[in-house]
């Protein structure tokens, strides 16, 4: 386990939001669940890629903010579009610049090694023209970064 590892308090929907992310980045798993007295879930314990969560029902008091999100490096349009799509879905909301947030609140940057190849690229005028394209999208077009950094 991990020495630091996020905790995302959710209201009773604990099940449901770790159904959801398990499903959505497809190699994770889930590695502990633990039970309140009444036999509710209090927490679970659970991988997605390489990143350790935990999950606690802890009731209304607290919800997601923007203050607090999650970069998800990404290779291509193809997973780009696959985690947009889906996280978006059924509640979520779409924001700029690669950043959205789920239909639990929580937010996400997704983000294509293509845009960062764009923007640290050697062609400091095609990073500009890059990042120029890049603000003004919700969701990274790889082919639109790749255009706009080559000028055309």
């Amino acid at each position: 386990m991990p020495k630091i590892m996020p905790c995302l308090w959710i209201d009773d929907r604990i099940e449901e939001m770790v159904d959801f992310y398990i499903a959505t980045f497809k190699d994770g798993e889930i590695h502990k669940v633990d039970h309140y007295p009444d036999g509710r879930i209090i927490t679970i314990t659970f991988r997605l890629r390489d990143q350790e969560f935990m999950a606690l029902n802890g009731g209304p008091q607290f919800t997601f903010t923007e203050a607090i999100s999650f970069t998800v490096d990404c290779d291509g349009q193809e997973e780009v579009d696959h985690l947009w799509d889906t996280l978006t879905a059924n509640g979520g909301e779409e924001s700029q610049c690669g950043w959205l947030k789920d239909k639990f609140g929580l937010s996400w940057q997704i983000v294509p090694k293509q845009l960062g190849e764009a923007l640290a690229g050697s062609d400091r005028a095609g990073a500009g023209r890059a990042m120029q394209a890049m603000l003004k999208m919700q969701k990274i077009i790889v082919a639109d970064i790749q255009k706009a950094y080559a000028g055309s």
